[in-house]
């Protein structure tokens, strides 16, 4: 396995279909529906744009097997150095520690980049992502009771979060 820097051309279609599959057969995304190709575009425009990494684990054959993100967690000024992060692994790779490799890995580049808090908005009843989580440092940061309702349920959202130690120098503007 070795970890890539995702690009349109190369991952668009495989993202998609880890994504898919997570709206369609879990609550890991509140969403009801697959999203269209056509839907990446923006996706990734969004993260370049921001210089939000997308990075992903391939398999010695190039298959896609995971990929980790982040983006803005809230769009006012005084949030710009907090982001949220997602982090998803293809059906059949589940369980074999690429999730956590995806993090750490991110976790770095949040560091790089100068960002100070990580959160994670996380369905309550997802005990392995809050788990995984948990290990890297994660703290539990309060939840929003039936924020979603999808499979005839109400969904509880909880909210964990990493404080790293950047930035140095951090400024109002």
């Amino acid at each position: 396995m070795k970890l890539v820097d995702c690009s349109y051309d190369a991952h668009a279609g495989a993202i998609l279909a880890i994504m898919n599959e997570a709206i369609v057969t879990s609550t890991a995304l509140y969403d009801y529906h697959p999203r269209p190709p056509e839907s990446m575009v923006g996706w990734f425009k969004a993260k370049v744009d921001k210089g939000y990494p997308v990075i992903g684990a391939e398999s010695d054959g190039g298959e896609l097997l995971g990929y980790a993100s982040y983006g803005s967690f809230r769009a006012w000024p005084a949030y710009k150095y907090t982001v949220e992060n997602a982090v998803y692994v293809h059906k059949a790779h589940r369980g074999k520690g690429i999730a956590r490799v995806l993090m750490r890995a991110l976790i770095e580049r949040a560091r790089a980049q100068d960002y100070h808090v990580i959160v994670a908005g996380i369905d309550r009843d997802n005990r392995v992502s809050i788990a995984l989580h948990e290990s890297l440092g994660f703290e539990a940061a309060g939840t929003i009771r039936q924020a979603g309702f999808k499979f005839g349920r109400w969904l509880d959202l909880g909210f964990w979060q990493l404080v790293l130690d950047t930035p140095r120098t951090p400024h109002d503007d």
